[in-house]
């Protein structure tokens, strides 16, 4: 049976990812949906697009931008590296770059394909960070949003079984799709290593960046599979810490 696989926030540890792979047992007729966030924090970011640009020739995959893809899109565009993106793992992509061999005009395409969200026929939205319209992400006023967005998460976990859906007190924002799928807040902020769900929100970047496993979710089985805490598979490496 097809499978949806929704894979968070990955930062430059291909290792977490094949790993990971492995672990799903991935089928022929599976589709992956990466939340974004591929570079940044561990050493192989260059070789992790690289994989990506090749795993995309064998499945159906849907490639969503995160923020740090984005600072990396805009570096690999003009060659100028934003100072805060080089404060918060882009060093480490740049240095992937220097010696990985890369066509860094290829992987420019491949950022410039990436989707700002994606919505599916069962009424699922896929983001990396959220929305701030109640009218849904297509009348955003604010694209950034869509990268660095954490309100959507901070009020699903506020109203988290507080309070009921038929509520005229309940966040519009929420009744617009079945279930929400996002990456950017890692759960390592609330000591949970695992993904998280709040009303219809599922929180998939479990801190791969830092010292958490990258995670995978089956959008309708709820099936969970995780790789080894990442620093354990770069154990001379600092990741975004």
């Amino acid at each position: 049976m097809a499978r949806t696989i929704v894979i968070g926030d990955i930062h430059g540890a291909l290792k977490a990812l094949t790993q990971l792979l492995e672990r799903i047992g991935i089928q022929k007729e599976d589709t992956f949906i990466f939340l974004g966030d591929y570079v940044d924090g561990w050493s192989q970011s260059g070789e992790l697009i690289a994989f990506l640009m090749d795993f995309q020739q064998q499945y159906n995959c849907i490639f969503i931008k995160g923020n740090h893809d984005a600072w990396c899109e805009e570096w690999l565009a003009t060659g100028k590296a934003d100072s805060k993106w080089l404060k918060h793992g882009g060093e480490s992509t740049v240095k992937s770059y220097k010696t990985a061999v890369a066509n860094k005009a290829a992987h420019l395409e491949f950022f410039n394909r990436m989707k700002n969200y994606y919505e599916d026929e069962q009424k699922r939205l896929f983001i990396h960070a959220g929305f701030s319209s109640m009218h849904g992400p297509e009348h955003e006023h604010y694209q950034s949003n869509f990268t660095w967005d954490r309100t959507l998460w901070e009020v699903a976990r506020t109203m988290n079984k507080r309070i009921k859906k038929d509520s005229k007190l309940y966040p519009k924002r929420l009744l617009l799709y079945n279930e929400i799928y996002i990456g950017h807040t890692p759960t390592l902020h609330y000591d949970i290593k695992h993904p998280m769900n709040c009303c219809n929100v599922w929180n998939i970047d479990t801190g791969a960046a830092f010292y958490g496993p990258l995670s995978a979710i089956d959008a309708d089985s709820k099936q969970i599979w995780q790789s080894d805490i990442v620093k354990q598979l770069y154990p001379s490496e600092k990741g975004r810490n």
